[in-house]
């Protein structure tokens, strides 16, 4: 089972810094030039400067360290003399709708341990840059800047039963993202209600649903330090699988690289054999929820007509991946990489793992305007995967493909930290 544990937290000082607000980004992985530029610009303390450390002048890693050292030392950052567990509410509207929700989770630190049964599980594959990026990153700092998150089963909410007293008070501070979601934190310190929460994840599975390269990353550097010590935990934000504001959106797929007319004719004939093939609106493109079987949109920036494919019988993706459970070989974006960017394009793992000749987008409307003026030269739309199906292929000891899921909102880094040492 996974263990759960308190931290002595490191956080910004309030006193010292304008507001959490001035201070938080988002995870670095979503962080482009331009909005790396604008969150620097904010405050010179923002969390950006250690999370992703600029290599205009000099090695990133060390000045990061460095500057890390400072702001503690500063009492920028200061650190907590008790331990507690931190809660954390994400107020957001879902995407293309107008369904308001909340998020509840919180914050802890949680045993490195192997991936297995029982204890922690992933659910995407991993790529090694961002494991090599985020080691250096935690050699110079000794801390994880920003958490993994993850979910556990909590049907009873036992859970959030205990910590939603703490939430009736002020919150220590609030952060509201470029998308909206308003996120309020608290402190916990009682040991009444950390020992609950325990209890009440005691026998957990821990599900990564965000951060796989992070935890990966805290492996490594747990045995790189070795024997026991504070280097064997790892900050994790966890949410409960039974959560109301539990919202997963999909990615979609942009081909970069089909301009050949081999690569076209191949990709054509494959989508024949293997699809029904409707022509809808774009507006349809974004296969709904309930649509049965595997399901996809596709559009091609030449003759820019929108189908829905729909897999012709289950058993074709059977045949194609005979080594692996029943759950993957139902997932929508196992069937496409598979049929599609392998079968029909010749992508290898290692192709779509290095995005040579494919990209990806959050958004619709990015993805449909990508298509649409030639930026790509077609383009895949999915749906979210359920969470259910995420479980059934965790469970069954597999990693789904890259960018399987897009858990909403995304957890703001800068909101607590955790010292290794």
């Amino acid at each position: 089972m996974a263990e759960i544990q308190p931290l002595r937290a490191l956080h910004y000082s309030l006193d010292a810094v304008e507001s959490l607000d001035a201070v938080a980004a988002p995870p670095y992985d979503v962080i482009d030039a331009a909005m790396r530029a604008e969150l620097a610009g904010r405050s010179p303390f923002n969390v950006v400067e250690l999370d992703l450390p600029s290599d205009d002048a000099g090695d990133p890693y060390e000045r990061a360290g460095a500057l890390f050292e400072t702001w503690r030392r500063e009492n920028i950052i200061v650190r907590d003399r008790e331990p507690s567990i931190w809660a954390l509410t994400q107020d957001y509207t879902v995407p293309g709708t107008d369904r308001q929700v909340t998020r509840h989770g919180f914050f802890a630190r949680v045993r490195v341990a192997d991936y297995g049964a029982g204890t922690i599980r992933p659910h995407e594959r991993t790529q090694p840059g961002p494991k090599e990026d985020r080691l250096r990153l935690t050699r110079a700092t000794r801390a994880n800047l920003s958490p993994i998150f993850s979910l556990f089963p909590d049907p009873e909410n036992a859970a959030w039963a205990a910590i939603e007293p703490h939430t009736s008070v002020q919150p220590f501070g609030t952060v509201t993202d470029k998308g909206g979601a308003l996120n309020k934190l608290w402190r916990i310190e009682s040991p009444d209600t950390i020992a609950a929460v325990q209890s009440a994840l005691a026998d957990a599975e821990l599900l990564i649903a965000d951060g796989h390269h992070r935890y990966e990353t805290a492996r490594t550097y747990a045995a790189e330090v070795g024997g026991e010590g504070e280097h064997d935990y790892v900050l994790m934000f966890l949410c409960s699988l039974s959560d109301p504001g539990l919202t997963v959106l999909p990615t979609h797929r942009l081909l970069t690289n089909v301009k050949d007319s081999s690569g076209q004719q191949a990709l054509r004939d494959a989508i024949k054999r293997d699809f029904e093939i409707t022509e809808i609106s774009a507006d349809e493109l974004e296969p709904p929820a309930d649509a049965p079987g595997v399901s996809v949109g596709y559009m091609d920036s030449f003759h820019k007509q929108p189908y829905r494919l729909t897999l012709r019988d289950q058993a074709i993706a059977d045949a194609a991946m005979p080594d692996r459970p029943e759950p993957y070989r139902r997932l929508d974006t196992a069937v496409l990489e598979t049929l599609l960017l392998g079968g029909a394009l010749g992508m290898s793992v290692e192709d779509i793992a290095a995005k040579h000749g494919l990209a990806y987008s959050k958004n619709f409307a990015d993805a449909l305007d990508a298509v649409e003026s030639g930026r790509c030269d077609a383009a895949f739309f999915m749906r979210g995967t359920p969470i259910e199906q995420v479980i059934e292929v965790a469970e069954a000891g597999q990693s789904m493909p890259p960018k399987s899921t897009y858990f909403f909102p995304k957890i703001p880094t800068g909101l607590i930290f955790n010292s290794l040492e």
